[in-house]
């Protein structure tokens, strides 16, 4: 497995770790989650393969990583989507959070992720070792969902929705 970024919580590097053993030991690290729409809003989700070593067969956001040691945020975030979903599109960093969450496995995510939002309405061709389905669903539908169904999707996916949501709406106010 690669190597994370560790960061305190101002998200300055204060060194590298092997990433199994930061889920391990539950360390703040650096990551990224994709939010990708098309031209009618509708969120690209992807199902998580069943072989991830935690949250396997969840819903989530189109894609989510960690950046290397060394590597650019954006490079990253770019260089992952077209591993993941098969297609690259412009990125739009407009948020970070920390969250913290233990799994029944024994892991623990704490992160301090970088959200990007992005616009794709081509073909999308995701790497099946990865990525079990994937569909597009309007952002009313997805809320009744994680309401109704709030154990289908990704912890993470559900503490970022709702900051998402938050997101969009001041932009259609600004505009």
């Amino acid at each position: 497995m690669p190597d994370v970024i560790l960061v305190n919580t101002e998200n300055e590097p204060i060194g590298t770790m092997e990433k199994v053993e930061v889920h391990q030991k539950g360390l703040l690290h650096r990551a990224f989650s994709i939010f990708i729409f098309n031209d009618n809003g509708d969120m690209l989700l992807q199902q998580r393969s069943l072989s991830k070593y935690h949250s396997g067969g969840l819903w989530s956001n189109t894609c989510c990583s960690h950046p290397a040691p060394g590597e650019e945020l954006m490079e990253s975030a770019l260089k992952r989507l077209k591993e993941e979903m098969g297609f690259t599109t412009e990125l739009t960093e407009v948020f970070s959070f920390i969250y913290r969450m233990e799994f029944e496995n024994g892991l623990t995510e704490h992160e301090y992720d970088h959200v990007f939002i992005g616009r794709y309405n081509g073909e999308i061709y995701p790497d099946n070792t990865e990525v079990r389905d994937h569909c597009f669903m309007s952002m009313e539908d997805l809320r009744s969902s994680i309401n109704l169904f709030p154990r289908k999707y990704t912890a993470w996916f559900r503490i970022a929705f709702p900051q998402l949501e938050t997101h969009l709406a001041a932009q259609l106010t600004d505009a």
